[in-house]
């Protein structure tokens, strides 16, 4: 069955599953037990830390696990909400994943300043230090946009902000797993993901803090002193253990091969204009950077859901865009930030490929379409 939404979520990799399982009979005890078996969960637990900070860079204890970006985006949002001065205001793009944009809402209602961006959605180094230079105190800039795979120019991004002496919150949740993980955690960035984008279980993820320091006042959630300080609860050691486990998988054997996966989602976007003409591939055309594994796409005819529905019967499943949207009746935001006509966006169709995903499974995509093509009027090119 071509799987087409890894963005998503991703099946659980062998190697978590195998993590979880085994840490969980071995090591169940609660890491916080004063206990001999409680003191050896603990030692496991920073391990994970460790394993974290090898992986991605910076210190192990400036990684807190939690549930996920979205509990991250709003336990930082919250901190810098009672940590800048009065009054403060951010800078934020219009491109973030709808949860990044919900956190800045809540806790910076009308203190946002919008960045500029291109056709693409690419924010600019410079775009980031003129707002900052404008007042902005921080900046919520995402490494890799879930919908179009529109990448960001984090590196130049973090300089910017480390000059300007001004925070920045990274979602890095599409990027980890897909692009090289290393050295994100020295780029002196807030960040925050999602393990299950990278096939770790639902309810992992985890923030980085930023290089350097453990900002002892940070607290994701109150109530305890577990997680370091920052966040209550007791510690979920399986979901860690696995969520490093996968983690781990795709920085040592998959992103290697990311050449060759990209070669074949250009292929897929040359035979899919082809083949139903006037499609439109949103930044194709733009030259920006792009994920080897994402494809937004404006179909020339149908609504998404028609689209989504006679694949699914085909057995290939794609999204019309972020899940957490989907089936809510409104357009991509992404697509509004880009200027993309509300009509033109009722009818875009994302596709998310995994590490699995083969050249193969690209090919039965793109026959699908043509056949679903057909059947929706939307015409048909060069077979």
């Amino acid at each position: 069955m071509p799987y087409f939404d890894h963005n998503s979520t991703t099946p659980l990799a062998d190697c978590a599953r195998e993590a979880w399982l085994r840490v969980q009979a071995e090591h169940w005890h609660n890491p916080s037990s004063p206990t001999r078996a409680g003191a050896r969960a603990r030692l496991r637990l920073e391990s994970y830390h460790e394993a974290l900070s090898i992986l991605l860079g910076g210190k192990p204890a400036e990684y807190v696990f939690n549930s996920g970006a979205t509990e991250g985006a709003h336990a930082v949002l919250a901190h810098w909400a009672a940590k800048l001065p009065a009054g403060a205001r951010i800078a934020v793009a219009r491109t973030e994943h709808a949860a990044l944009l919900a956190a800045a809402g809540r806790h910076f209602a009308g203190r946002i300043d919008w960045l500029a961006h291109d056709a693409a959605g690419v924010v600019s180094p410079e775009v980031v230090r003129a707002a900052l230079a404008a007042g902005a105190a921080g900046v919520v800039l995402m490494a890799a946009n879930n919908e179009t795979g529109v990448l960001q120019p984090w590196p130049e991004i973090a300089r910017v902000c480390r000059e300007a002496g001004a925070p920045w919150l990274c979602d890095v949740t599409q990027w980890l797993g897909k692009l090289p993980g290393a050295g994100l955690g020295d780029c002196g960035a807030w960040l925050v993901a999602s393990g299950h984008k990278f096939g770790a279980p639902k309810g992992t993820g985890f923030v980085k803090l930023p290089a350097g320091a453990t900002e002892p006042d940070f607290v994701a959630q109150g109530g305890g002193v577990q997680g370091g300080g920052h966040r209550a609860g007791t510690e979920d050691l399986a979901g860690a253990a696995a969520l490093c486990a996968a983690l781990g998988e795709c920085e040592r054997v998959h992103v290697i091969w990311e050449w060759r996966r990209e070669e074949w989602r250009k292929a897929f976007e040359r035979g899919l204009v082809a083949a139903l003409p006037g499609t439109r591939i949103i930044a194709a055309d733009t030259g920006a950077e792009r994920l080897w594994n994402t494809v937004f796409a404006v179909m020339p005819a149908g609504e998404a859901s028609r689209w989504i529905a006679k694949l699914d019967k085909r057995d290939v499943q794609v999204s019309s865009g972020a899940a957490c949207t989907v089936g809510k009746g409104a357009a991509s935001h992404v697509l509004a930030a880009l200027g993309v006509p509300a009509e033109e966006a009722r009818r875009a169709l994302r596709f998310s490929a995994g590490w699995a995903t083969s050249e193969a499974d690209w090919a039965a995509l793109l026959e699908a379409l043509r056949e679903v093509g057909a059947e929706l009027g939307a015409g048909a090119g060069e077979g």
